[in-house]
């Protein structure tokens, strides 16, 4: 079995092991019972994301998955409640703590782009969705990205309708040291929003609603080699919903978020992949 390549699991895997033993103690007090790791619980919740299945699912592949298990020294198999309550468990801090240490193998550039996406909250079930009067059944989540690797570099969620130009500085705010660059489209476009970019010393390349001429000669003016990466936001929102589901299966809202912010590890993850696969790292 040894003499067997690496698959893209396999690779995944140990790629979330090595992110886990960055950003995670082996455990969570010294009062624990130590069956099984913090940092194996995010593994595991990282592999379910990346396969797209149920914690049953899972623990069912898992029995016919020895070198996954070994990658993940796992000596016994969780059962699905034991993940369902680790994910419980793993508080929103901790998921952004992983988000930000899975970009240290991407070579972030400060060109970043902000866009709102997306995720249908109604796909569990219909039945609950109508029982609790959900008048939104989409969750707007908004990604900062890096223009040049593609990688997030945060997430913004909300079940309401806010405007974008409302979440932005939030975003910004919170990102300051990462963005040299902030590329928005229309929808971005507050003199608000410009003018805390240029205090936080980002240069904002935001496209104005052409009311005037006056408008359109600024949009003419914007740099297009940098404005132009802006697609790459809708690039990134596509490839998350495609590969990891546009939906989110949780009935509390807290966890909504959460699974959101997992679905951008994984994301992250399959990006530093994709990178050392073209440095050559991987045959």
């Amino acid at each position: 079995m040894d003499s067997l390549p690496k698959s893209r699991l396999l690779r995944f895997v140990e790629q979330a092991v090595v992110l886990a033993r960055r950003a995670m103690p082996r455990f969570s007090t010294r009062y624990s019972r130590k069956r099984f790791t913090l940092r194996q619980h995010v593994v595991l919740l990282c592999l379910k994301v990346k396969k797209t299945t149920t914690y049953r699912d899972l623990v069912d592949e898992l029995i016919e998955m020895p070198r996954i298990r070994e990658a993940i020294d796992l000596e016994s198999i969780p059962t699905p409640s034991t993940l369902c309550k680790a994910f419980d468990r793993l508080e929103m801090a901790v998921w952004r703590v992983l988000l930000n240490v899975s970009l240290a193998d991407l070579s972030v550039t400060g060109v970043t782009g902000i866009d709102a996406s997306g995720f249908e909250r109604a796909h569990a079930s219909a039945h609950y969705t109508k029982r609790t009067n959900l008048t939104i059944q989409q969750l707007k989540t908004t990604l900062l990205i890096d223009t040049a690797t593609n990688a997030v570099l945060d997430i913004h969620v909300t079940t309401t309708r806010k405007h974008d130009t409302q979440i932005a500085p939030q975003v910004v705010r919170r990102n300051a040291g990462s963005i040299a660059v902030l590329t928005g489209d229309k929808g971005y476009d507050d003199e608000n929003l410009r003018q805390l970019a240029r205090d936080l010393n980002i240069r904002p390349l935001i496209k104005y609603r052409e009311f005037t001429p006056l408008h359109k000669a600024w949009n003419a003016r914007l740099d297009s080699d940098f404005y132009n990466r802006r697609n790459m936001n809708e690039t990134v929102n596509a490839a998350i919903k495609q590969k990891f589901g546009a939906f989110v299966r949780s009935r509390l809202w807290w966890k909504q978020f959460r699974g959101l912010v997992i679905k951008c590890v994984v994301y992250n993850l399959e990006r530093s992949l994709a990178v050392s696969h073209e440095r050559g790292e991987y045959q």
